[in-house]
Formats: C-alpha cells, sequence, structure tokens
C-alpha cells in the first residue's frame, strides 16, 4: 500500500517513474564535481525541479547566446524546492556526500536532452564562481 525508496549508489536513478512524470535520485559522482563540469544541458519538454536532501551544491543556470555564457548560480539549501524552467540551460556542481531528488517529465533522461560545451575561458569562470560559493557557505558555518 505505501512505497518507499532509498537510494544509495551514485549517480543518477529515475526510480519512480509514472504517465507523465518521474522521480529521480541524483547522488553525487566525479562527474558533477566542479573541477569536471566541461558542459550544460537543456531539457525542451520539462521543468526540472530540484530538492537537496543533503551536502553542499550549486545549481547552475546559463543564457546563451551570440554574446557568450551568462551563468546565474544558487548555492542549495536543504529542503528548498528549486526550479529551472524548461528551455533553460543548467547544471549541478556536487561535493562528495551530496544527494539530491529530481521531479520531471517521464523518460527526460532517455529523450529530451541537448549538451552545450563549455570551451576553457568558460570552464574556469564557472569553475572560479561555483567555489567562491562553496567557500562563502563554509564560512558561515
Amino acid at each position: 500500500m505505501i512505497e518507499s525508496y532509498k537510494i544509495k549508489e551514485n549517480g543518477y536513478h529515475p526510480f519512480l517513474i509514472r504517465d507523465g512524470w518521474q522521480v529521480a535520485q541524483l547522488n553525487y559522482m566525479p562527474e558533477q564535481e566542479i573541477d569536471n563540469i566541461k558542459r550544460l544541458d537543456v531539457h525542451h519538454l520539462t521543468d526540472e525541479v530540484f530538492i537537496l536532501l543533503k551536502g553542499n551544491a550549486v545549481l547552475i543556470g546559463a543564457i546563451i547566446n551570440a554574446g557568450g555564457v551568462t551563468f546565474k548560480l544558487t548555492l542549495m539549501k536543504p529542503n528548498v524546492t528549486y526550479n529551472i524552467p524548461q528551455g533553460t540551460w543548467h547544471n549541478i556542481a556536487m561535493t562528495e556526500g551530496c544527494e539530491t531528488i529530481i521531479v520531471e517529465k517521464s523518460n527526460t533522461h532517455i529523450s529530451d536532452f541537448e549538451y552545450f560545451e563549455l570551451n576553457e575561458v568558460y570552464v574556469q569562470e564557472l569553475k572560479n564562481k561555483v567555489n567562491e560559493l562553496f567557500d562563502s557557505s563554509n564560512k558561515m558555518k
């Protein structure tokens, strides 16, 4: 009558897929460390909701146009719901031990994504901005 789920493994795990929507858990994986983020992705058919369960994470939003890439970053707080509207370029930087819940349209991970590769200038800019947020967060603790 009541289902429960607990995902312990690292990585992205869609675990509750229903008609039109799904819940996934994204646990820390090395690809999501800021030193390893080299691209952004976008979903054209769905918003994507993120909820931080534990650890440290920065949601990365971006506007990409002829003038370049403009980043908008948010240091996530536990138990706060964050929405990335459809059509928004994004990624998430995570530290070891981080766990998040993601809610989105069903099968988004299979067919509704596009990638934008960041050049070295933008990779370094993003890394600096994310590290500033992580550093300021650690100083407040």
